[in-house]
C-alpha cells in the first residue's frame, strides 16, 4: 500500500498509517511468504499502467491467435509447428501423443501459451521492485507448474496407457504410495529404507578421533603408503549431512583424497534439536571449523592445514579465514591455503532462494523458530524443492501416483531427504546478517567471535569452485570472492558443468561426461571476462584440484595413522552425529 506523505517523520523514515499497518499485519498472518499477495500486486501494477498493458494485451491477443490458427490447422489435419515449442530439458510433454493427437496437442499449447503470457506478466509488472517481481513471477510458475494437464489422470496420455496397459494395476499402486506419502507426511522420492549410512553410504573407512557437542571430527584411513605432510580439513554444510561428499566407493570425494595420497578430516555436525536453540554463528566458527583445524593440526603435528569449505560450510570457512587473519599473528596462522565449493560469501545476488529473503519471511521464520528452537529441515527442503517444483515435486507426483512406477533408489535422493534441524540463534543470524543485509562483504560491518570481519584480510591462496547450473548459489554470484579477498591472494577459479551437487560430486569417468573452465582472474576481470577467457577442459575439476594442492601441500611423510594415543578412536566412520533423526 502507498505511503501517505504525511506519515513521514522529520528524520525522513516513513511511518505506517493505520490502514498500512493493518494490512502488514494481515499480510504477516495470512501470507506471509507472498504467494498471493505478490501476484496480485503484479497485476495491479498492470492497471496502474495502462499503455504498459495495452502492449502486453496486444501480445495476448497475437499469441491467442497464433494458438487458435494453429488448432484449426490441426482440426483439419495438418501438423504446423507448434506456436510455444516445450523445452528440451521439459520431460512433461516428451511423449508423442502431445504431438501425435490433435486433442492432447491442443491442451499442451493452451496450457504452454497461458504459462507464457502469465509469467511474462509476473516477472515484468510494471513499478514494482525487482524482489517484488521475482517473488510474482515464483508464485505464479510454481501455482502453473501445479496444475499443469501432465499432473492429472484424465488429462495425461501416459497414464491412460499405463492404465490400460496394466489392467488399472498402476492406479492401484499409485494409490498405495499415496496412502505410504500420506503417512510418512511428505511426498517420497526414495524408499526410507533404500539405503543405510555407513553400509550404502558414507562407506570410507575412517574414525572419529575428535567429539564435542556441535561436531563429530572424523580422520579417514590412509590409502597410500605416504600422505602430503600438510593435512585437509573439510567444512560440510550442516544444512545436510556430510556423506554427500562420500556417497559411495565411485562417487567420493573422500575417497579420491585419500587414494591421491592426502590426509583427510571431515566435519560431520550435530543434528541439533530445541536444547540447543542458542547455538550461535559464533559457536559454530569457535567449536566447529576452529576447533577441528586445531585438532587436525595437533593430531599431525604440522603448524598449517588445507582447509576445504563446502556451501555454508564455505561460508563459515571464508568467515573464519578473515577471523583468523586477525585473531592470529602472521606466523600463527593455521591455514595455509584453503579452497572453497559452490559458496556465497556476496548475497546481493543469491539466486532463485531470494524470493524467500525479505522482511515479512524473516519475521514469519524467527517466529516459527522461537517456538521449536529451531527451523526443521523438511520446511528448508520443501523451500528448495519449489525452486525446481517440476523435477522435485511435480515429477514424482506423476510417476509415483500416475503411473504407479516405484520410487528409485537414487543415493542422491536418499541423501536430499535425510534432512537437519537449524538451530534458532544461528540460522536467524545467517539469514539476517547475511543474506537479507549481505555484511558478510561489508568491511567490518560483522563482528564474529570478538573480531571485525574483512574478507579483504585474506591473503593466502584459495581455489574456488562453482557450478554452471547451480541456482542455490549462482556462480557469477560465486566468483565475487574474487573481489573481496585481498588483492595480493592468488585464486584459481573453476566453473563446472552441472549443479549445485553433481557440479561438486564429479569423480573423473572414461570417457570424460562433463566439463569445466578453469583459470586465474584478475582482480578487476567480470565473470564474463574470466570465462571469456579460460579455456574449457573435458573430464572433471578433481584431478586439476588435486594437482594444485600436491604442489602446496608440503613433502609425502608416511602416512599417520587412522588415530593416536593423543586422539583415540571414538567410533568408526560415519559416526553416530550423522545416524541422528
Amino acid at each position: 500500500m502507498p505511503s501517505d506523505p504525511a506519515s513521514r517523520r522529520q528524520d525522513g523514515k516513513t511511518e505506517l498509517t493505520a490502514p498500512e499497518l493493518a494490512w502488514q499485519a494481515l499480510r504477516q498472518a495470512v501470507d506471509p511468504f507472498g504467494m498471493l499477495s505478490a501476484p496480485w500486486r503484479a497485476q495491479l501494477a498492470w492497471w496502474t499502467h495502462p499503455q504498459d498493458l495495452l502492449r502486453q494485451a496486444d501480445a495476448s491477443w497475437r499469441e491467442a491467435l497464433a494458438l487458435y490458427e494453429h488448432g484449426v490447422q490441426r482440426l483439419l489435419g495438418v501438423q504446423p509447428d507448434d506456436p510455444v515449442v516445450p523445452k528440451t530439458e521439459d520431460e512433461r510433454f516428451a511423449d508423442p501423443v502431445w504431438l501425435e493427437s490433435a486433442g492432447f496437442d491442443l491442451l499442451k499449447e493452451g496450457f504452454l501459451s497461458l504459462d507464457h503470457r502469465l509469467r511474462t506478466l509476473n516477472h515484468q509488472a510494471p513499478g514494482l521492485c525487482p524482489h517484488e517481481q521475482q517473488q510474482a513471477h515464483f508464485w505464479v510458475h510454481n501455482w502453473l507448474n501445479a496444475i499443469a494437464p501432465s499432473n492429472f489422470f484424465w488429462t495425461n496420455p501416459s497414464a491412460i496407457q499405463r492404465a490400460l496397459e496394466t489392467g488399472g494395476q498402476s492406479l492401484q499402486a499409485g494409490w498405495n504410495h499415496y496412502l505410504r506419502d500420506l503417512k510418512a507426511g511428505k511426498l517420497l522420492m526414495v524408499e526410507p529404507d533404500a539405503f543405510q549410512v555407513g553400509q550404502d553410504l558414507g562407506t570410507t573407512p575412517g574414525q572419529v578421533i575428535w567429539r564435542n557437542r556441535l561436531l563429530e571430527l572424523i580422520h579417514y584411513a590412509p590409502a597410500t603408503e605416504q600422505v602430503r605432510a600438510m593435512p585437509i580439513v573439510i567444512c560440510t554444510p550442516w544444512i545436510n549431512k556430510f556423506y554427500i561428499l562420500d556417497l559411495n566407493e565411485h562417487k567420493s570425494l573422500v575417497r579420491h583424497l585419500t587414494e591421491q595420497g592426502f590426509s583427510v578430516f571431515i566435519t560431520s555436525w550435530k543434528n541439533p534439536g530445541a536444547e540447543l536453540q542458542d547455538l550461535s554463528f559464533d559457536d559454530y566458527l569457535l567449536e566447529g571449523v576452529d576447533a577441528a583445524v586445531r585438532v587436525a593440526r595437533e593430531f599431525c603435528g604440522v603448524p598449517q592445514v588445507h582447509l576445504v569449505g563446502y556451501c555454508i560450510g564455505g561460508t563459515l570457512a571464508a568467515t573464519y579465514m578473515a577471523w583468523a587473519n586477525r585473531h592470529y599473528p602472521a606466523e600463527q596462522m593455521p591455514v595455509a591455503h584453503w579452497t572453497l565449493l559452490t559458496t556465497l560469501t556476496d548475497f546481493a545476488d543469491p539466486g532463485e532462494i531470494g524470493v524467500f529473503i525479505d522482511e515479512d519471511s524473516l519475521r514469519t521464520l524467527d517466529q516459527l523458530m522461537a517456538r521449536q528452537g529451531y527451523l526443521d529441515g523438511e520446511a528448508m527442503a520443501m523451500s528448495f524443492r519449489l525452486l525446481r517444483s517440476n523435477s522435485l515435486i511435480w515429477h514424482y507426483w506423476v510417476h509415483s501416483y500416475l503411473l504407479g512406477e516405484p520410487l528409485p533408489a537414487f543415493n542422491v535422493l536418499f541423501w536430499n531427504m535425510d534432512t537437519t534441524r537449524m538451530p534458532r540463534a544461528m540460522h536467524a543470524f545467517y539469514l539476517r546478517e547475511m543474506y537479507l543485509k549481505n555484511r558478510l562483504v561489508q568491511r567490518d560491518a560483522l563482528t564474529i567471535a570478538g573480531e571485525p570481519i574483512d574478507l579483504d584480510r585474506i591473503t593466502q591462496p584459495l581455489y574456488a569452485v562453482s557450478a554452471q547450473d547451480d541456482h542455490i548459489a549462482p556462480w557469477q554470484s560465486c566468483y565475487k570472492i574474487r573481489e573481496s579477498v585481498n588483492q595480493a591472494a592468488p585464486v584459481r577459479f573453476v566453473l563446472s558443468s552441472s549443479g549445485h551437487i553433481m557440479g561438486i560430486v564429479n569423480p573423473p569417468v572414461n570417457p570424460p561426461k562433463r566439463t569445466y573452465w578453469v583459470g586465474e582472474p584478475g582482480r578487476n576481470d567480470s565473470s564474463e571476462q574470466w570465462l571469456t577467457q579460460s579455456p574449457m577442459q573435458d573430464g572433471s575439476w578433481w584431478q586439476d584440484w588435486t594437482a594444485w594442492l600436491h604442489a602446496r601441500t608440503g613433502e609425502r611423510v608416511p602416512a599417520y595413522p587412522v588415530a593416536n594415543a593423543q586422539f583415540p578412536s571414538l567410533g568408526a566412520a560415519p559416526g553416530q552425529y550423522v545416524l541422528e533423526k
